[in-house]
């Protein structure tokens, strides 16, 4: 394991990865990073630009490159992106480097969530309430295979951070 301490924010888009990262970071006394932010900084370019330019398995080079390269110090949360764990080796770089929480949600919660801000989200663009709700849970259905090898899952609808912040005390 890296020096210092490491959390790993896993879940599907619209989950709450980032929110839960700065609130958890906050919380714990650390640092956060949000890696899709840290993507957009070396690409020079918004992840959706980088999408409808170069398509998703650019984009899913440059995530497992900016991954497996940043410049984490100690006491560090990172969120990631829906589809880091599920392509490559990510997922066995984060449970090897840092401690990896799931934050677990159904279809229809993320579709709630997610309604409306399809612009924003290129694997979303464009798609009808309907589409949605089938997009999430076809994708969720083939993700879970990732997302359940977290050590730590948690409702991401109704969570406390300062109850995840004692688990992830407990588990360093």
């Amino acid at each position: 394991m890296a020096t210092g301490r490491r959390v790993y924010i896993i879940g599907f888009m619209g989950s709450g990865k980032s929110t839960v990262g700065k609130r958890l970071a906050s919380n714990l006394g650390w640092k956060f990073l949000d890696l899709d932010k840290q993507i957009e900084h070396k690409a020079g370019q918004l992840i959706k630009n980088i999408f409808s330019s170069f398509g998703e398995d650019y984009f899913r080079r440059i995530e497992a490159e900016t991954l497996l390269n940043l410049k984490i110090m100690e006491d560090t949360v990172i969120s990631t992106g829906g589809g880091t764990p599920c392509f490559g080796k990510n997922m066995d770089f984060m449970m090897t480097s840092g401690l990896v929480v799931y934050l677990k949600m159904t279809p229809g919660q993320l579709k709630s969530r997610l309604e409306g801000l399809t612009t924003d989200r290129p694997l979303i663009h464009n798609l009808t309430p309907q589409e949605l709700l089938k997009y999430i849970s076809d994708k969720l259905s083939e993700r879970e295979e990732y997302y359940l090898k977290a050590p730590l899952i948690v409702d991401g609808k109704n969570l406390d951070i300062r109850t995840l912040s004692y688990m992830i005390s407990d588990r360093l």
